[in-house]
């Protein structure tokens, strides 16, 4: 894969957990987007979302793999299924390929523990669990993606974890709130604190625009290819921690307590979008409750 692929503007996908609970997905404990490969039924509503969301514009598709991780099937007591569920999401991903060649395959490689927070656990526990989810996408990918990550350590290790592929990476860095990831970290400690070979650029995953906002100086002087997947939640943030709040969810669903923006309409998103474009974003995506037609619109600024 050329390392300069997003150095011109690229369309990513839009967010996979909350589409599916909008096409009537059934929540299944804390499993969230990982509850569509569980049943053969729900899988053709994972490959019709990539697939929508393909039609819209996006250039890359990533894997259904953010709950596929072993701790949130351990907590689901479904951890046995770890390989089959993370090989399903890359071959459901194959197919929608197969049909548009001129896609790219993001390997998703989440938090490996909890999401909106640093990961403290031991650095060889953590490598483990990237390497082993990261193993089983290999053959399905053509690049990693860092998704949401809260923490310098953990961008590291998921770097480290993925070495024996030779493949190209993309840093989707979380900041919940003003200019520091939840582990108190700025982004330009990334950049001076990793092996950037094989980097492919940095964006702010799972962020509001306005933070987006706050955020954009700092990240033009990485000097590396840089953008975005936006969400439209309310908040990131939350009180007790998101995993603690999704257990005490009623509905299975995050909005619940993160809360559902109404005006991050598709064509305001794209506003915001235009204006990160121009000042030298070209990694356009979104992130939870960012549907196809929001990257319909985004995708016209290519």
């Amino acid at each position: 894969m050329d390392l300069n692929f997003f150095k011109k503007t690229r369309i990513l996908d839009g967010g996979m957990g909350q589409e599916l609970l909008a096409r009537g997905m059934k929540p299944n404990g804390t499993l969230w987007s990982a509850g569509a490969l569980l049943e053969e039924d729900n899988r053709s509503l994972v490959e019709n979302v990539h697939e929508d969301f393909v039609k819209a514009g996006a250039d890359v598709i990533i894997t259904n793999t953010f709950t596929t991780r072993r701790v949130r099937l351990r907590e689901n007591n479904i951890e046995d299924k770890f390989e089959t569920l993370n090989k399903l999401a890359g071959e459901i991903a194959k197919r929608v390929k197969k049909k548009y060649p001129h896609i790219l395959i993001a390997g998703g490689l989440p938090p490996q523990n909890t999401t909106y927070s640093a990961d403290t656990r031991d650095e060889s526990e953590i490598l483990n669990n990237f390497n082993d989810q990261a193993k089983i996408l290999d053959p399905f990918v053509d690049f990693f993606y860092f998704d949401v990550l809260s923490s310098v350590k953990e961008i590291g290790i998921a770097i480290n974890s993925i070495k024996e592929f030779n493949k190209p990476f993309l840093i989707g860095a979380h900041i919940s709130e003003g200019t520091s990831l939840p582990s108190g970290e700025k982004l330009s400690d990334i950049i001076k604190n990793i092996n950037s070979q094989n980097l492919l650029g940095l964006i702010l995953a799972c962020v509001s625009p306005e933070n987006f906002q706050r955020n954009i100086e700092d990240i033009k002087k990485i000097n590396c290819p840089f953008g975005f997947k936006l969400n439209a939640f309310e908040r990131t943030k939350t009180t007790g921690g998101y995993t603690n709040n999704f257990k005490k969810s009623s509905s299975g669903n995050p909005n619940e307590f993160l809360g559902v923006r109404k005006d991050l309409t598709p064509r305001k998103m794209s506003e915001f979008a235009k204006k990160f474009r121009d000042a030298g974003a070209t990694i356009l995506g979104g992130c939870c409750e960012t549907r196809p037609a929001h990257i319909k619109e985004i995708s016209k600024l290519v």
